[in-house]
């Protein structure tokens, strides 16, 4: 397939977008709506449904869960946990780090990654506020938590959810095939963070004092609101859990579990609502509209085509280009449409070959889950929960994220190359 007029028009708009957000000179969520909307006026999105491009299923699971995550809030239990935390740890930061990455890591296994996100950086904030620390290397450290842990299981990762409904695979084929890589991957990202922010994470003996002195329980502020909101969220999670047997979108599940404590708990919906995150909702959308004009110009087919044609099949090299490239590219564009567009030439080139292509699959779900972690937009958990941390006054601007975090992803890359090829390549 030749480049296109329409494929260098938008690459042109969506690195002139990407150039614009990461010199910060102007509010990404503007850059991210002007990209959109260039991409629209262009013709490079449909004229007639320019949204069609908008993951409208992504954005209801995130305000959905922002609603139920805004009325639990109301009940203290994040204080709750947040003291939990830091006694179990001595008030020690950088075990309060630890112990908050394998929590999100886990949660993230079992849950969407950005819902794990929106349950445990209230928490985050809350200790690292009585901990008088600053919250950045938590934050990010729980980012890659939450996207390293989601990439273990079916339900986990967005990427994995497609796979799996395209392939058949279950979620015990992910269990067995990628979660034992997962496990040192957690390990070894853990220990590099510790090394990177070890100067940050220390804290004066007084505080840590102050904070064991603590009564956790007198934090929470209205128990039956908390009942209310523990049934909705663990019914919510068993929907989640359920959903492919339910054969209901993630979204409605979550839709269904914010009405249903809208409507129980007795919160002004008003005020609710007025607590989402707007602006990263608004980014997401921006952002969408921007992969779609690529999409629908045909960048990135070509891009997935053009790996299957220079391997020449060979399932050694098609193995390697799968995961490096969906990696890179999952750094900086969203890895939906890429693992989209992946799938069905995955899908023919074991219809032409003959090769048990399985292989494949688990290479293009480390790649596409672990690049995420690459940048600051790489993945919907970053965005969601660099958005939160802004909102409490700490920007996580995009040089500082991927001057810490790429090489860190590269890591997680390397290590599962050599599982990769160990088990499955040779």
């Amino acid at each position: 397939m030749e480049f296109t007029p329409a494929m260098t028009l938008s690459v042109i708009i969506f690195a002139a977008a990407y150039l614009l957000i990461v010199t910060e000179k102007i509010d990404r969520v503007i850059i991210a709506l002007g990209g959109g909307v260039l991409m629209a006026l262009t013709g490079l999105l449909d004229h007639e449904n320019p949204y069609e491009a908008i993951d409208f299923n992504t954005l209801a699971l995130l305000i959905s869960m922002m609603v139920i995550v805004m009325i639990t809030q109301r009940t203290g239990v994040f204080e709750f946990l947040a003291i939990k935390v830091v006694k179990l740890a001595k008030g020690e930061p950088w075990k309060v780090l630890v112990y908050l990455s394998f929590i999100t890591a886990i949660a993230s296994a079992f849950l969407d990654n950005v819902t794990t996100i929106l349950l445990i950086l209230p928490i985050t904030l809350d200790v690292t506020k009585d901990l008088k620390i600053k919250p950045i290397p938590f934050v990010i450290s729980q980012i890659f938590a939450s996207n390293i842990g989601g990439t273990a299981t079916l339900i986990g990762d967005p990427p994995n959810i497609m796979i799996g409904t395209k392939t058949g695979l279950s979620f015990m084929d992910f269990v067995i095939n990628v979660a034992p890589i997962i496990v040192p991957i957690l390990f070894v990202t853990i220990g590099a963070f510790l090394l990177v922010y070890k100067k940050y994470l220390h804290t004066k003996e007084e505080n840590k004092k102050k904070v064991l002195l603590l009564n956790e329980y007198e934090a929470i502020k209205d128990k039956k609101l908390l009942t209310k909101c523990l049934i909705v969220l663990g019914l919510t999670i068993l929907g989640f859990i359920l959903h492919s047997v339910l054969n209901y979108p993630s979204s409605v599940v979550a839709m269904t579990g914010a009405v249903l404590l809208l409507l129980i708990s007795g919160v002004n919906p008003e005020r609710v609502f007025k607590e989402v995150e707007w602006k990263t909702i608004f980014f997401f959308a921006g952002l969408f509209m921007l992969v779609g004009g690529l999409e629908r110009a045909g960048v990135l087919e070509v891009l997935a085509k053009s790996i299957v044609q220079q391997t020449n099949g060979d399932m050694f090299l098609l193995g390697m280009a799968v995961l490096w490239v969906s990696a890179i590219a999952s750094a900086f564009v969203d890895n939906i449409p890429f693992t989209a567009t992946m799938i069905p030439l995955i899908q023919e080139v074991g219809v032409l070959t003959g090769m048990d292509i399985t292989p494949l699959w688990w290479a293009l779900s480390l790649g596409a889950c672990l690049g995420g972690n690459g940048t600051i937009i790489g993945a919907s958990a970053n965005v969601v929960a660099s958005g939160m941390a802004e909102e409490a006054g700490y920007k996580i601007t995009f040089g500082q994220y991927f001057k810490v975090c790429f090489p860190i992803m590269l890591i997680t890359v390397a290590i599962s190359t050599v599982y990769l090829v160990l088990r499955y390549l040779i």
